[in-house]
């Protein structure tokens, strides 16, 4: 990838104009134009001045960034230790520190239930795979089927449970920051 196409890419992901790098830097739009189809180069000077417009270093956009991640094997996930009985949970993403979501694979044996989270910032989302779960928020009771998913802001007190005696429930849970 050129450098012109890096500072494209950079500007669009932040959802920028040219006009608006241009403003931002002190420069002309048809300059920001050029420099992103490599018809001219920039100065050192200028270029600081593009890349701090976008947000970002001439160390960090220099530097040989380790490859994105796109494959998470099943033998990567990363099981969660401190549940309550009943409850086996694995992140489905390892180096999670670095994204906006964890995606998590919940079993709850018959009768057992999440520890009740507090509120917080984020969404949570889910897909129920197996049996039935009821989703308790704020001390109200939803029932989800297989098939079924939920969805909800998490800024009340929030816990799932498995009610059926005999039957496991998996589901699919992804919380968003």
């Amino acid at each position: 990838m050129t450098y012109g196409e890096k500072l494209r890419k950079l500007r669009m992901a932040l959802d920028m104009t040219q006009e608006e790098v241009a403003v931002r830097a002190d420069l002309a739009r048809s300059f920001i134009s050029q420099v992103e189809t490599d018809k001219t180069s920039p100065t050192l000077d200028n270029l600081e001045r593009i890349l701090k417009a976008v947000g970002t270093t001439l160390q960090a956009f220099f530097s040989e960034g380790k490859e994105e991640k796109i494959i998470y094997l099943k033998s990567e996930g990363v099981p969660l230790y401190d549940q309550t009985t009943g409850v086996q949970t694995t992140l489905l993403m390892d180096e999670v520190e670095n994204k906006k979501i964890d995606a998590m694979f919940v079993t709850l044996k018959p009768g057992s239930k999440t520890m009740e989270e507090d509120y917080h910032a984020g969404d949570e989302f889910g897909y129920v795979l197996t049996g039935t779960i009821h989703l308790i928020l704020d001390g109200t009771d939803y029932r989800c089927e297989k098939g079924d998913s939920f969805y909800y802001r998490a800024d009340k007190k929030h816990s799932i449970m498995n009610q059926d005696p005999a039957v496991k429930a998996k589901f699919l849970w992804i919380k968003i920051d």
